[in-house]
């Protein structure tokens, strides 16, 4: 179904119950009255009282005190778009596609204009892809459908990729984030690169080596600039989540599962439009169909709900971050050649 699911599948249906999806359901779906009328042909049964939860490490209160906070969310309408915000970024990523044309069409192709022409077009199919992912959550339109078709437009015309796929893929990441085999963000591991302490040991202890692993915080860079523009995509995505715990899934409840594997940024002008507000990663992910120009707003309240719970709300400086993605790339490197040598 792709009505108005931000991914339906990734609730690898059928559902056994819906109270243990209840918080993951209620993130995804911004018509829930249109999305209930297809669980009932799904449900198989629900689970007796006596049976054991899928949470079986369930934070009860944080649950409770993070439900609370979401109906607080919504009263307060930062839910709702606001639509001028992204009409002038599309309106910027326009423009700036337009002038790196007419650079070239008016100064010809000689080696500056098309430096800069290629520098403007950069900047403007990155910032596409930022209006991409606010369209893939559907948080620029009230209408499911106006979410999808223009995610189409942008996706496939501005960037040139598919938006199906990247659906499908972002899904699964924001259902399970760093939980290895679940989430297609880290599939690089164990073949191209060892991510997390705990698997990179693992990995060494089992004789695994796929590639020198110990250099990886080397030719990250090398495998990362390969990719052009979306270099800097890949450098602002896994900032929020390389350094953060990578493991197999615990089973944890929707909060505790986004808070591990999410870290922010601080907050600039600069930093919202270089990161297309994912310097609010925690935010984003525990609202992903927030509109991002209000996640600043809900920043403060989920940094109390972290404090009361003791919770390490982690905000780090830009370059911190883009430096923390090599030193936890080293680090897991040299935990796994230490385990492949000497364990």
């Amino acid at each position: 179904y792709d009505g108005d699911s931000f991914n339906f599948n990734l609730f690898f249906l059928p559902l056994l119950t819906f109270v243990h999806l209840q918080d993951a359901f209620v993130a995804f779906h911004v018509d829930k009255v249109l999305v209930s009328k297809y669980l009932k042909s799904l449900e198989i049964g629900e689970l007796a009282p006596d049976q054991p939860s899928i949470e079986p490490t369930k934070n009860k209160m944080l649950v409770k005190d993070f439900r609370e906070l979401r109906a607080t969310v919504e009263k307060m309408g930062l839910l709702e778009p606001n639509q001028l915000f992204f009409f002038l970024h599309l309106a910027h990523i326009l423009l700036l596609d337009t002038a790196a044309w007419l650079i070239l069409l008016y100064f010809g192709t000689s080696l500056m204009p098309f430096i800069i022409s290629l520098v403007v077009l950069t900047i403007s199919q990155v910032q596409a892809s930022w209006l991409q992912h606010d369209l893939g959550h559907l948080s620029v339109f009230r209408k499911t459908k106006w979410n999808h078709l223009l995610h189409k437009f942008v996706m496939c015309h501005l960037i040139g990729a598919s938006a199906k796929w990247w659906t499908l893929l972002h899904s699964q990441h924001h259902a399970k984030p760093n939980c290895f085999e679940k989430d297609p963000d880290i599939d690089m591991h164990p073949f191209l690169f060892t991510l997390g302490k705990k698997l990179s040991v693992e990995l060494g202890i089992k004789k695994k080596k796929y590639m020198p692993y110990n250099h990886q915080h080397k030719y990250f860079f090398i495998s990362e600039y390969l990719h052009s523009p979306s270099s800097w995509f890949v450098w602002v995505s896994q900032m929020n989540h390389i350094p953060m715990d990578i493991y197999y899934d615990k089973n944890l409840d929707w909060v505790s599962t986004q808070l591990q594997a999410t870290c922010n940024v601080e907050q600039s002008l600069f930093n919202d439009w270089f990161t297309g507000h994912l310097n609010f990663q925690i935010e984003h992910h525990l609202f992903p169909t927030m509109p991002r120009h209000n996640y600043w707003k809900v920043a403060p309240l989920v940094k109390s709900l972290c404090a009361k719970h003791g919770i390490e709300y982690q905000c780090k400086p830009l370059l911190t971050a883009f430096a923390d993605i090599v030193h936890s790339l080293k680090n897991s490197g040299e935990l796994w050649l230490d385990a492949y040598l000497h364990k």
